[in-house]
């Protein structure tokens, strides 16, 4: 999609053909400019002539819902803590809004961290952050959710709060703040973000999310205290008042503990208390400080995925954003166990959709939407068990449309050459890959059970069937990693270099993006410790040494990077005080790498106390328990245990053989 433009498909729609769109989209835009606008006027005029890019903070793009917020129960919030470019991308901010829209008795509506420019705009005048929707405060929603995807944007959400005219921390807010919730992969140790939170919810969203609404809302009915009156004339400063603040927030915190007493996969971490050792000071327990909340918090699962609706009316930005696509989750899960896969373990089990319930979904996207590019998501597409036959069907409806088909996450089977046959002409430009790692043993230790030959002639495939480019991603610091092992991964890149210059007659291009490897919470190598900066540096450099063939790109994650995000996904409780320090002194947006100040942020977590070696590079040993272990997940601790267990026999292998 063209940046600051429509798509022209859709554009066509709504000027000819199918008017019910043009009309839909019209009626939208006039009753959002009917709400808030004293405050949507002023926005407008006085600040985003003064911001970059003023098109995300507007609203009204086509799909959007609005409801009149007098025709419904509750109001809603989805906030998203990162720029809207990223957040637009991303297919379960769809998922949800479409979900929470479709109930009559809910308004959902979008918020996203605005750029430096624009906070600083609304700081200078006055102005709290606002729903896209309807220039709504935040702080006037009945409910705030975040979805938490990446633990670098962990001083984003102090940013949306503040800005929100929130108060940062749980137990400062009184009854006339929104619930503060918050889910997503980061809520698998939501330790070092618990002070920020009311309320965690762990697994699926789509059941969840509806219940804890409407349960938030009848607490606030049955305790006597009405939705508050977001304001006829939209100033930021209308809020219900509260006589007593302190007795308000005792009657708030028994309502969060009967939310937690009711729903197993709501966690409320005032409730429960972290306890530290004496001596070394390291995390030994999570004690609850009363009876009634639950000892552990069982993830919310979607036992049937076909059943729960696709969002076929995706929202289409007017900006264009890192995936300007249509997205359709084909399966929710993986089949594998790798031993690094926080996501196959906190997805399971595995669940799939039906291959007409997908087709129709995108065909139906795409006359709501005019993109000219479909994408079928999964963590590993291959593995979809009518894998072939999806993609024939998607081919024979979109071929004829002129849509491209775009397959990520392919697995390194006998399928990849089927994949480099079937994918239509159109879409046959790249083929992306992740071996993770490039030796036998080392992918035995991590159990992904691929095979080098299988890769090899899946690219060959891919190049007689005119894809251009390869890109592989690879794992850096991983648990008994050896030079040999990141020689194999300069190996493989220019190996599949030859292969396309056998093919095509010349050296294509070959992008091996290295990760470094950060033990997640959930994992089997949840008890190992992180790599050093000092590794990480010297095996980039080593690797960028080897190579060879000028067609073979190697990309590094950042170091500082990667060490903070340990950090932020293995912390305790405490590293929530370097977080808001952070925030203070200044983080901002930092999974954007012109925006990263690393040293602020080894800064704040010295200073609010964090053993950084401890935290980073100090393994746990198997009896330890760890900060996230009062949060569920699938099969349990046992089975983490027997694969970590398994993982060290092999590590003491694979250092014999040497």
């Amino acid at each position: 999609m063209a940046p600051n433009s429509l798509e022209p498909r859709a554009l066509r729609r709504l000027s000819g053909g199918d008017n019910r769109l043009g009309r839909d989209w019209l009626l939208t835009l006039v009753l959002c400019a009917m709400l808030n606008t004293a405050l949507r006027n002023y926005v407008v005029n006085r600040i985003l002539p003064r911001v970059r890019t003023p098109a995300q903070y507007l609203g009204g793009e086509l799909n959007v819902v609005v409801k009149d917020h007098r025709a419904v129960r509750g109001k809603l919030c989805l906030a998203f803590p990162d720029a809207y470019t990223i957040g637009m991308s991303h297919h379960g901010l769809q998922v949800l809004y479409t979900l929470m829209n479709s109930d009559p008795d809910w308004a959902c509506e979008r918020a996203f961290t605005p750029w430096l420019d624009m906070e600083a705009e609304l700081r200078a005048h006055d102005v709290p952050l606002y729903s896209l929707e309807t220039f709504t405060p935040l702080c006037d929603f009945d409910v705030l959710g975040f979805t938490l995807q990446y633990e670098i944007c962990s001083s984003n959400i102090l940013t949306m709060l503040d800005l929100g005219r929130i108060p940062l921390r749980s137990v400062e807010r009184t009854m006339a703040d929104p619930l503060v919730i918050a889910g997503g992969p980061c809520a698998q140790n939501p330790e070092p973000f618990a002070p920020f939170v009311d309320v965690f919810v762990t697994g699926d969203g789509e059941p969840s999310l509806p219940r804890i609404c409407n349960e938030w809302l009848e607490l606030k009915r049955e305790s006597g205290f009405g939705i508050r009156d977001s304001g006829k004339n939209g100033s930021p400063n209308a809020r219900s008042s509260i006589l007593d603040p302190q007795s308000s927030r005792r009657q708030r915190e028994e309502m969060l503990a009967r939310l937690a007493a009711k729903l197993p996969f709501a966690y409320v971490p005032r409730f429960y208390e972290p306890e530290y050792s004496a001596g070394d000071g390291r995390f030994v327990a999570i004690n609850r400080t009363r009876a009634d909340v639950p000892e552990t918090i069982e993830p919310s699962v979607i036992s049937d995925l076909d059943a729960i609706e696709l969002p076929t009316k995706p929202i289409v930005p007017f900006v264009e954003c890192v995936h300007d696509r249509i997205a359709i989750e084909i399966m929710r899960g993986c089949p594998w166990q790798c031993r690094f896969c926080q996501s196959t373990v906190i997805k399971r089990p595995l669940r799939i959709r039906e291959v007409e319930t997908i087709v129709e979904a995108a065909l139906e996207s795409y006359r709501n939407t005019g993109y000219d590019e479909v994408s079928i998501l999964s963590l590993s597409s291959s593995d979809y068990p009518h894998f072939e036959e999806l993609v024939r069907r998607l081919g024979e409806v979109f071929n004829p449309l002129g849509v491209n088909l775009q397959i990520p996450s392919l697995r390194v089977n006998e399928m990849l050459k089927t994949v480099a046959r079937i994918i239509p002409a159109t879409s046959r430009s790249g083929l992306t890959l992740a071996p993770e790692v490039a030796r036998d043993d080392m992918r035995e230790q991590i159990r992904k059970k691929i095979k080098n030959e299988d890769l090899y002639e899946g690219c060959r495939v891919a190049f007689e069937n005119r894809f251009n480019r390869v890109k592989l991603y690879f794992l850096c610091g991983l648990p008994g990693e050896r030079q040999v092992d990141l020689d194999g991964i300069v190996d493989m890149a220019e190996t599949i270099a030859r292969i396309s210059r056998e093919v095509r007659g010349r050296y294509l291009e070959v992008v091996a993006s290295v990760s470094n490897f950060v033990p997640k919470a959930h994992t089997p190598y949840q008890w190992n410790a992180m790599q050093r900066r000092e590794y990480f540096d010297w095996a980039h450099r080593y690797m960028r040494r080897r190579v060879k063939i000028k067609s073979v790109k190697l990309k590094y994650h950042d170091t500082e990077t990667s060490l903070l995000e340990g950090i932020l996904s293995r912390g305790d409780r405490r590293v929530a005080e370097a977080v808001e320090l952070a925030w203070r002194r200044g983080s901002r947006l930092e999974s954007w790498t012109e925006q990263m100040k690393a040293e602020l942020w080894w800064d704040a977590l010295r200073d609010a106390g964090i053993d950084i070696e401890q935290a980073l590079h100090r393994p746990y040993e198997l009896v330890d328990r760890l900060p996230w272990d009062h949060i569920n997940v699938k099969k349990g601790r046992t089975f983490l245990e027997k694969e970590h267990e398994r993982s060290v026999v092999q590590l003491s292998a694979m250092a014999d053989a040497e």
